[in-house]
Formats: C-alpha cells, sequence, structure tokens
C-alpha cells in the first residue's frame, strides 16, 4: 500500500478528532480539471466508494486519499499555437508582436488548448496515526509533500507539525554501517547503495544488487564519498530505501508478513491493518537506529509559506512546556513583537 514515506511529528498542543478531520477535509473535495483549468488537486475516498468518507479509521489508524490531476500540454504544442497567432497578426496587420504580446498570446493559445488537453491523474496514501502522533505521505518528493502538509494545515484548526529529525543525521549513520558493516539491532543491510562526493566534482558511484561489505566500498567513503541511499531490511519483514533526507523509498513487504494470511483476506480494510501495522513498528525502531529524534522545531521542513520563525534553538517541546497559544497551522512572525518605529502612521 506505501511505497515511500516522509515522515512529520504532530505537535501534541492538536486534539483533533476524526470527525474535525472528515469536515476539514470536505472543504477541498478533489473534482476533475473544469475545460480550461491546468490542475486540481483535493481529498477523495479511500476506499474509492463515490460520496464514501474521506477520513477512513481503520485499526485506530487514520487513512486519507490526496488526489491531483494535471492537463498535459506539451511545450512544442503550445509554442506551435503561439507561433500561428503570431503569425496570423504579422500576416493581417504587418508587424511582429512585442515581448508583452506574445507573451498575453501564450496565455490566450493555452486557453484554446486546454479543453483539449489530454488529463493525467495521480494519487497519495495520506496516514496519521493519533497514537503515535505521526502524519506519514506516500511519497519521496518533498514538494508534493509540502502541497499535502500546505493543505491540512491550513484546514485544521490547531494542527501545527514538523518533519521528523534524528540525533545522528541519515548519512553518517549509514556511513558508520557500511564502514563497520555493523547495522543497527533488528536491520540488515542490503545490496543496493549510491555514494557521492562531497567535493565540486559531485562523482558518483552506485551499487545494485551487489554486495557491500567489499573494501571498495570503505575506500570510497575514506576518500570523500558518502552514502545518499542504502538499501536495508528491517526484522526479515520490510525491506525499504533510506535517504540522506530520511526519506524511505521502495518499501516492500516480505513474505514473513504474508504468512498465514489467507488470499481471500484481500480488500482495504486488510491492506490498511497489514501496512500501518508493520511500518508503524518500523519507524520507531529506525528513529532510535538513528539515536533518537532530535531538532523538532515546530514548522522545521515544511513548505517556506507555513514556516515558523522561532529561534533556531527553541525546539517543539519546549514551545509547547512554556504554554504558548497554539493559533490556526504553524505560527509565523518574530518570536518577540517589533517596535513601532512610527506609531502615529496608518499601516495603509
Amino acid at each position: 500500500m506505501f511505497k515511500n514515506m516522509i515522515v512529520y511529528r504532530i505537535a501534541e498542543s492538536w486534539q483533533g478528532d476524526l470527525q474535525a478531520l472528515e469536515d476539514a477535509l470536505q472543504k477541498t473535495v478533489f473534482a476533475e480539471c473544469g475545460a480550461t483549468q491546468e490542475r486540481s488537486v483535493g481529498w477523495a475516498p479511500p476506499r474509492g466508494e463515490q460520496h464514501g468518507p474521506l477520513a477512513e479509521s481503520v485499526a485506530g489508524q487514520w487513512v486519507m486519499r490526496f488526489m491531483s490531476e494535471s492537463k498535459m500540454l506539451p511545450a512544442s504544442v503550445l509554442n506551435r499555437k503561439v507561433n500561428e497567432k503570431a503569425a496570423h497578426i504579422e500576416a493581417t496587420e504587418g508587424r511582429k508582436p512585442g515581448k508583452k504580446e506574445k507573451k498575453e498570446l501564450k496565455d490566450e493559445a493555452k486557453l484554446d488548448l486546454l479543453p483539449m488537453a489530454f488529463t493525467k491523474q495521480g494519487s497519495m496514501w495520506v496516514w496519521i496515526d493519533p497514537q503515535a502522533r505521526t502524519l506519514v505521505l506516500d511519497t519521496s518528493a518533498q514538494g508534493r509533500a509540502d502541497e499535502v502538509v500546505t493543505l491540512l494545515v491550513e484546514g485544521l484548526s490547531g494542527f501545527s507539525l514538523a518533519l521528523v529529525d534524528t540525533q545522528t543525521s541519515p548519512q553518517a549513520a549509514m556511513a558508520h554501517w557500511l564502514m563497520t558493516q555493523e547495522p543497527p539491532a533488528g536491520f540488515t543491510v542490503d545490496r543496493e547503495c549510491e555514494l557521492k562526493a562531497a567535493d565540486e566534482s559531485k562523482a558518483v558511484v552506485r551499487y545494485a544488487r551487489h554486495p557491500l561489505d567489499i573494501d571498495e566500498v570503505r575506500q570510497h567513503i575514506e576518500h570523500g564519498k558518502l552514502p545518499t541511499k542504502l538499501a536495508m531490511t528491517w526484522d526479515d519483514r520490510v525491506s525499504f530505501v533510506l535517504s540522506e533526507g530520511l526519506q524511505i523509498k521502495k518499501i516492500a513487504l516480505l513474505d514473513a508478513v504474508m504468512d498465514g494470511q489467507s488470499q481471500d483476506d484481500g480488500g482495504f480494510d486488510t491492506d490498511v491493518t497489514i501496512a500501518t501495522g508493520e511500518l508503524s513498528r518500523l519507524i520507531p525502531d529506525l528513529i532510535e537506529a538513528l539515536g533518537g529524534e532530535g531538532r523538532t522545531g515546530l514548522g522545521d521542513g515544511l513548505p517556506a509559506s507555513l514556516q515558523t520563525a522561532l529561534p533556531a534553538a527553541e525546539t517543539l517541546p519546549v514551545r509547547l512546556a512554556q504554554g504558548r497559544p497554539a493559533g490556526k497551522g504553524t505560527v509565523t512572525g518574530p518570536a518577540t513583537a517589533p517596535v513601532d518605529s512610527a506609531p502615529e502612521e496608518a499601516p495603509f
């Protein structure tokens, strides 16, 4: 069910419930692109049932489905249409369109072509573990994650979160595991790795389906190439690729997970129960293998529009302990109010 994971920690100040989540998601229900609409995003029923709930609770886990649709408009087709319009102006008026007019022609051409363009749809599983207070997004692209986080933070009152961060960076940990050939307890190193030089050369070495317990790998690390990806297996149950940015990619549930499962046990509830059951144990074990959680400043790693301006040293637990009121979403603005240098002047 989940092929990738980007994990966020939800602030304890948020005391949401399933109905409040459902009400918030109903504000941005997914609808297909209109005739001249280039892109559309929103929430769809995770079971695929028309008019079904947008937030499903299965075995205490909350699951949602984020949908997006985009019109496919190749640049070559758009440029050809613009050139046709420009040629028509030159033929009928005896002049060439200027730069500003060319931009207007491009907008016109796009409106002409969008109703005929093909559409491409994509979806993303979104999972909230209310007990562990984690938000998990089924993507490895931070840009796509930012879009979903923005919708949630703007739609849910008091919903604040931060990307999970660890005391030891994944890159340093991966380098240590490869150098010592001693992975953390419960984990094994598999046969895929990417090493990248930190200097100007940006040299990259990739291993695929290759043993990594060799001197060559250690020599690359000693010469300054650091791991950016490493394939691992957890508890002989889940295989994945860990990235330097703590993204978890290429998740696969292994045979041990499916032992004892009947072929007739398929379906949404079973898939959710199995996937979240395994991953909800993998996540804390991986965080522990990386030294435990470290910097968790409110808003760290969120989209720029939602970034907090709290001092870097002030972490989420400190902020909440001080009892500052949690507003809608993350807190923005300076930590202290700036001095008004012109109190008599109107602000607008």
